[in-house]
């Protein structure tokens, strides 16, 4: 984000619950400090994928922080044109911290999954302790029912509703496992600002999507994301 800052304000005005991933250790230090006071954002503890290779020493800093919050992301598996050896050390990192969520069994976690699905969906597994959520999902159809009856939530942001492989995807998932994502700044074209108006804009098309009234749409989204961050029994 240009000014993350500003941001976090407008969040705080517009009252839209966000948990603001990261992708390394070090930015969740900057995250949180901006989190600190707030009522509607949460720092998520990040180690994205695509960062691995190049900042793969960070990952015993990252497993001293799991303690620190409960929200984790973005982490995950990237395949997309990667060597074998950038994804060996993907699969040993995001192997070791599922491990470490696990063990803490209370751990709402964000996940990226590009040309990986099913390598991420056999490290999680099912009667996983804590709850996962499949980042702007573009894999094969038939591996949806594996993660829903494994209790996993689906976020979606306006780049999916704008195509039609996404169109797709979302017509699969029951409306009590969808969340919203921005992923800004990434899925912003050029120059154009973050505003949470963008998700008035995305219940709209959801509701189009799914034939639910808005103010139904809405609904459900906010009792999915209130059931999300429950704490556990």
């Amino acid at each position: 984000m240009k000014d993350p800052e500003a941001v976090v304000q407008q969040i705080e005005r517009n009252k839209c619950y966000t948990i603001a991933v990261t992708n390394s250790p070090s930015v969740f230090f900057y995250s949180k400090r901006l989190s600190l006071g707030t009522k509607y954002t949460r720092a998520a503890l990040g180690f994205h994928p695509e960062l691995v290779a190049e900042r793969y020493q960070e990952l015993p800093k990252y497993l001293d922080l799991l303690s620190q919050t409960r929200y984790i992301g973005e982490i995950g598996l990237d395949n997309h044109q990667k060597s074998a050896a950038d994804f060996h050390k993907q699969l040993f990192v995001f192997k070791k911290i599922i491990a470490a969520c696990r063990a803490s069994g209370d751990k709402i976690i964000t996940i990226h999954s590009r040309k990986a699905e099913k390598d991420v969906l056999q490290i999680i597994g099912a009667n996983f302790p804590g709850k996962i959520i499949l980042h702007w999902y573009s894999g094969p159809s038939n591996l949806i029912d594996n993660a829903l009856s494994n209790g996993y939530y689906f976020s979606v942001n306006m780049r999916m509703l704008n195509s039609k492989n996404g169109r797709n995807i979302i017509q699969k998932l029951p409306l009590d496992r969808i969340l919203l994502e921005s992923d800004a700044p990434f899925t912003l074209s050029r120059n154009q600002r973050y505003h949470s108006i963008l998700f008035q804009e995305m219940v709209a098309e959801l509701a189009t999507l799914k034939d639910f009234a808005k103010d139904e749409m809405f609904y459900y989204l906010n009792k999915n994301f209130k059931k999300l961050i429950e704490a556990p029994k």
